[in-house]
């Protein structure tokens, strides 16, 4: 006899939720390219009351192709300025980097070195800003957590403990509507304790990479990128850490904790939850 939540329909989700793993956000499953770009003298005006800074963290939508265009522009111009230390990506796992790489590096290679999964994050997308790095002889290095640790952070109960009660609670309620409301409730926690690992890894990686008088800068999504909620919770009060919300259209979140936000245009609507529902359907 089965139960309304199997162990079957368990794996299938988990495994459905994994092929999106690029943000609870389902818009982070589509992602364009050939968005414009920042005139120099926006960005050196942003760039400017952005710095100094030790942690620069970009949180961008995922599907809106001006933010993945306006990455590439950053890392160029910090670059060009010497002010570089690195570069990390929830795009691409902890333990991967191109430190090993040379400026002349091909892409393909570094893919390899990152070993970058396109289903997720389309290289087209993603490859300029890596590649303004590589070029420029800047660290590109993965900080998000491996899958194969997921499972095991899913079950471990401390993290529950590594947010105040009030943000933990918005974790779980974006979980639930990131998901369209189609998570089983038992699913919340668990899911919510990925979000929080996530989070760990990519403050690890970002704080072991700081050096003094240069910026390490991160490309995540925006709740990751959210000082009440993200990366910021999990890096030391000493480092002067700026977070800046790409934010595609005028609608922000109901409690956004960002230090700047840069409008750019809005995405069109995408019924992301059709999709969703017809994976998780009973078959």
């Amino acid at each position: 006899m089965s139960t309304p939540f199997s162990l079957r329909a368990a794996a299938r989700l988990f495994a459905i939720v994994l092929a999106c793993i690029v943000s609870f956000s389902l818009a982070g499953c589509a992602v364009g390219h050939g968005a414009t770009s920042a005139s120099a003298s926006e960005l050196q005006t942003r760039l400017d009351a952005w710095l100094p800074a030790d942690v620069l963290l970009l949180g961008e939508q995922h599907d809106a192709p001006e933010h993945q265009t306006l990455e590439q522009q950053i890392v160029e111009t910090l670059a060009a300025r010497g002010v570089l230390a690195a570069v990390s990506l929830e795009m691409a796992d902890s333990g991967d980097s191109t430190a090993a790489l040379t400026p002349a590096a091909s892409e393909e290679q570094t893919r390899i070195a990152l070993r970058w999964n396109n289903d997720a994050w389309p290289w087209a997308s993603y490859g300029p800003a890596v590649m303004s790095a590589v070029r420029a002889g800047v660290p590109v290095l993965g900080a998000n957590l491996p899958r194969a640790q997921m499972r095991s952070n899913m079950a471990d109960e401390q993290l529950d403990q590594r947010l105040p009660a009030l943000a933990l609670a918005e974790q779980q309620k974006l979980i639930r509507q990131g998901h369209c409301d189609l998570l089983p409730e038992s699913q919340i926690t668990p899911m919510t304790r990925i979000q929080i690992a996530k989070d760990r890894r990519m403050a690890d990686t970002v704080q072991a990479a700081v050096r003094p008088g240069l910026v390490v800068m991160l490309i995540t999504g925006s709740v990751h990128a959210d000082k009440q909620l993200g990366v910021p919770q999990h890096l030391p009060p000493d480092l002067l850490v700026k977070s800046i919300r790409l934010r595609s259209g005028t609608k922000g979140g109901e409690h956004e904790s960002f230090d700047y936000v840069w409008l750019t245009p809005a995405t069109p609507d995408k019924d992301y939850c059709a999709g969703l529902a017809k994976q998780l359907s009973p078959r």
